[in-house]
């Protein structure tokens, strides 16, 4: 049971916001280009398989970070007493769940179409290398976002099985989104960063913090609509985009407290509830 509790610490899974921001624009992919007037079987299973497969390779992500940042965890008071940063699990066993992960991941992803797992293969290099960012650039957040959002090209290539300029403007929007959510995220530990020589946009635009988090949204949710014009998607889906506006502009840049570590937090989290709300906005419109 030990051993549970450790792999449970390890892979984050008590932490649901880490697999639902993976989660969210795979979802929104999918919605986006299927079609309801057909069997709504293959949507919810499809769903089902990507929310399936971004727990797994969330999981497996935190695993290769921790592995990769196993020096610096435990100088970070955040984070010294992860499993493999404190030492209560290896690092060869560590890789070996991730490995197995990552084949189960492998299994879940070979129910969709071949140029969906053609690409899926593509974002690989991607995931793995992201955690050695943050020694090299302070950009790594857009990297994260890069990574982080590629399921929303997933999702609408398992459906039409080609990529177009649709889901790639709301691609870009998402990684906006990330660069947003990411670097409120990265002022928990900016202190500690600072002192060990990490680099992240949290510590690049310190000074002028709310300037950026208002630039990476003004950038989301104007992309957003340009996508959904281009799209041709039902006049509510404008109404009800003020909902994510609000969400974005008066919640999270108005409450956003630089030093102050709970609120970053807090804020942070509540971008499940802004995912959920996109997702709920594409899919009436689509339905209407």
């Amino acid at each position: 049971m030990n051993q549970v509790k450790l792999f449970i610490e390890l892979t984050r899974l008590k932490k649901p916001i880490g697999y639902m921001l993976l989660f969210w624009p795979c979802a929104w992919g999918l919605t986006l280009a299927y079609d309801f007037s057909k069997d709504l079987n293959i949507y919810f299973y499809f769903l089902f398989l990507f929310f399936l497969g971004s727990v797994l390779m969330r999981s497996a992500g935190c695993i290769v970070n921790d592995i990769f940042d196993k020096e610096f965890d435990s100088k970070v008071y955040r984070t010294k007493n992860r499993p493999v940063a404190s030492g209560k699990i290896s690092i060869k066993l560590a890789t070996f769940y991730s490995i197995v992960l990552c084949l189960i991941a492998l299994v879940v992803l070979l129910n969709f179409n071949l140029f969906t797992i053609i690409l899926a293969f593509g974002s690989m290099p991607l995931a793995f290398t992201y955690p050695l960012m943050k020694r090299f650039t302070y950009w790594p957040q857009l990297f994260l976002g890069i990574t982080f959002n590629y399921g929303l090209i997933l999702g609408w290539t398992s459906i039409y099985g080609e990529i177009s300029l649709i889901p790639i403007l709301f691609y870009i929007g998402a990684i906006f989104w990330t660069l947003g959510y990411d670097t409120i995220y990265g002022y928990q530990d900016i202190k500690d960063d600072e002192i060990i020589g990490l680099k992240s946009t949290s510590i690049k635009f310190k000074k002028y913090a709310k300037k950026f988090l208002l630039t990476c949204y003004v950038c989301l949710f104007t992309l957003f609509l340009i996508a959904g014009y281009v799209m041709k998607i039902h006049f509510s889906y404008y109404i009800l985009s003020m909902l994510p506006l609000g969400h974005l502009f008066f919640y999270q840049i108005n409450n956003f407290e630089l030093e102050n570590p709970k609120k970053c937090l807090e804020i942070f989290k509540s971008n499940n509830l802004l995912g959920l709300i996109i997702f709920l906005n594409i899919l009436i419109a689509k339905n209407l």
